[in-house]
This record gives C-alpha cells, structure tokens and sequence, in this order.
C-alpha cells in the first residue's frame, strides 16, 4: 500500500491549464473519491497520478518518493476504466494472469490467485468465458479481479460504474466499498455522481474548473459546504437557491423579502449574520429536506404554496412549488397525500438556512 501525495500539479495541453495548482495528500489504505463535473480536471489528475499523462508542473509522489519519471508500470498501480478493456479474444481467466504472466510469477501462484480473487468477486464460474458473453456488472467484476491480482500499492478507478444500470451500479457500489474494507489498499476514485462519492468515500474531493475547492469527509462536505458550487453539487435532489433581500419593520425587526409576494421574519438569534445584506440582494440556500409540511418553531418560517410538480418516490414524495419565481423543491413524507395546485402550508427552520455572499459565493453557515 502507499501514501500519495500532489503537490502544486498542474497540466496544460497547447498553453491552456485543465489542472491549476492541485496538493492534496492521500493517506495509506484511504479511499478518496474525486467529484466534480465533466470537465473539471478529474480524469486528467487520476491520469497523472496513474502516469499516463505527463505533469506540466509540480510533483508527485508515493511514500515520500518523486515517481514524476516513472512509468505506469514502475509505479506499480492498477487502473480500472470506464470501458473496462477488457481483451476480448481471451477469457476471463487469461484476461486476469495476462499481467502476472509477463512479471515472471509460477504457474502455481497464478492460479491460486486468480482463484483467490474470482471466489472474492464471486466470478468463479465465468473463468472460461470471453468478455462478449458477460453482463456489464460481470465485466467490470472482471476488470476489477484483473487489477486486483496485481497486487498494486493503489488502485485507481475511473467512473468505472457509468456504464451501468441504476441497480447494478447500487450493487456494484456495495461491492467496491466491502472490496476496500477487506483490502484495505489506497484507493483514488473518480466520478461525477455524487451519489457515489457519498457512499464510497472516506474523503470526497470536489473539483471545479481545474481546481479543488472542497477536502472532507462526506456529511462535513454536505453539512457545511464552502461554495455555491459546492452546495449545489452535492446533494440530491439539489439544494435550493433563493434570491432574497432584507427589510425592515422597525428598527430591530428584519424580514427576508422575496419579490413582492412573501417575506419572512428573522429570528433574533439569527439576526446578526443577516444585517450585512440589508443594503443588496443575495440568496438563501436550504436542503429541500429541511423545507418541511407544516413546521413550527420558534425559528421557523411559516409559508402556504401550492404545489406544481409532485414527485412520489416510494421512500419520500419530492413536491415543487414556486416561491416568487424560484423553484423550490421539498422532500416530504411518503405517506402525505399530495396534489398538484392544492396550497399547502410549509416551514423552513434558519437553523439549516445557509446565505450565499453574492459577491464571492461563499456559503454562510447556519450556525
């Protein structure tokens, strides 16, 4: 297994940076999941990390040593992409000693790995069979066995459950996430689906632009999100943006107006931190679990809206309404018996109402 570790990487193709200053340190055994969206520099970090693209500037290292100038192969990594590639003239069993065959490992130990790791995956009866006869979900099982026979000090993944079905790709989470726990190797994961990076990770890593713009833990990350990119991104359904300005009525009483239809009352507990917006417009932000039916409180805003989409899940029911202009989206029981058009009364609590600096995107905390 092996610490890696970034320091101020980058990477330019034809003088233009898709990577910009990028440090950040993976501990031994960690899992890390890099997330952001398309384009946002993830694939080509994993690719430096791997040593498939060149670094344009800063280093990388594994254990406290610089592998800039090392190969792939002397990095002692293994990959597992998108598209599996898988060779699809061999059979699952040759496609997994393929590599150990060329390091000069015995017959005898090759198969008894390869045994180990297809009992492992529970792939043992698809070791005579050529890639075009497996399932998606057997491919990529496939594809995770032959990395994992390698032995590597860190695994890579490269949105390897994009191309699954919504079932599989929630099996093949649960998988991946025990396979990890038993291995327990340095695992680099990257995805736009951060439902994914929720569930598998030890540390999430938001990308944006080329740049990182969050490091922690999951629920720090989804609790206390630094930036409007980052509480729009994580979190599903998404969080919600309000636009907002402050008024007054009387010289200690402070509302949050929006447009000309609705204004609530701002608690005195939570008056300070909004007062620096008297003078502009701004946003709240607020999880549409914590826009409850019928809240009450003492720090609760008390609203009726009628419901323009209503979306039964099973686990919950997703109910949209229009709060002057903005789509607001509220997750509410499933047993609540909705219906479009009919008003229903709603609570937000200030205690989960974050503010979004207009000028700088940085999220202020509820508390």
């Amino acid at each position: 297994m092996s610490r890696v570790s970034l320091e101020g990487i980058s990477k330019r193709f034809n003088g233009v940076g898709v990577v910009r200053d990028v440090s950040l340190d993976i501990e031994d055994g960690e899992f890390v999941v890099l997330v952001g969206p398309s384009g946002c520099g993830k694939t080509t970090t994993l690719r430096m990390i791997a040593g498939l693209e060149t670094v344009s500037e800063g280093t990388i290292r594994f254990n406290g040593g610089a592998v800039n100038d090392l190969s792939p192969r002397q990095r002692n990594i293994a990959m597992v992409f998108q598209n599996y590639a898988l060779y699809p003239h061999m059979t699952v069993a040759r496609n997994m000693t393929f590599a150990l065959k060329n390091n000069g490992i015995s017959k005898a130990e090759i198969d008894a790995t390869v045994q180990r790791t297809a009992d492992l995956l529970n792939i043992c009866e698809l070791l005579d069979r050529k890639p075009k006869a497996l399932s998606g979900g057997q491919q990529q099982r496939v594809a995770m066995g032959r990395a994992i026979v390698r032995r590597p000090e860190v695994f890579l993944f490269d949105e390897p459950l994009s191309n699954l079905d919504s079932a599989l790709r929630t099996q093949m989470r649960i998988e991946i996430k025990k396979l990890h726990q038993l291995l327990r190797t340095t695992v680099v994961y990257v995805t736009h689906d951060q439902i994914e990076a929720m569930t598998l990770a030890d540390r999430i890593v938001v990308m944006d632009k080329g740049e990182i713009v969050q490091v922690g833990v999951p629920m720090e990350v989804y609790e206390q999100p630094r930036t409007r990119f980052v509480a729009s991104f994580i979190g599903s359904p998404r969080m919600n943006f309000i636009p907002c300005t402050i008024c007054k009525n009387g010289p200690d009483s402070l509302y949050l107006k929006f447009g000309n239809e609705s204004q609530w009352a701002i608690p005195a507990a939570h008056a300070a931190r909004f007062r620096k917006y008297e003078n502009a417009a701004f946003e709240i932000a607020v999880r549409p679990e914590h826009v409850s039916e019928n809240g009450a409180g003492s720090n609760v805003a008390q609203f009726d809206a009628a419901p323009t989409v209503v979306e039964v899940t099973g686990a919950d029911t997703i109910v949209v309404f229009s709060l002057s202009g903005t789509d607001v989206s509220a997750r509410c029981r499933p047993d609540w018996r909705i219906k479009v058009g009919q008003p229903m009364r709603f609570g937000v609590s200030f205690d989960h109402l974050y503010t979004i600096d207009p000028a700088s995107g940085v999220v202020g905390q509820p508390h």
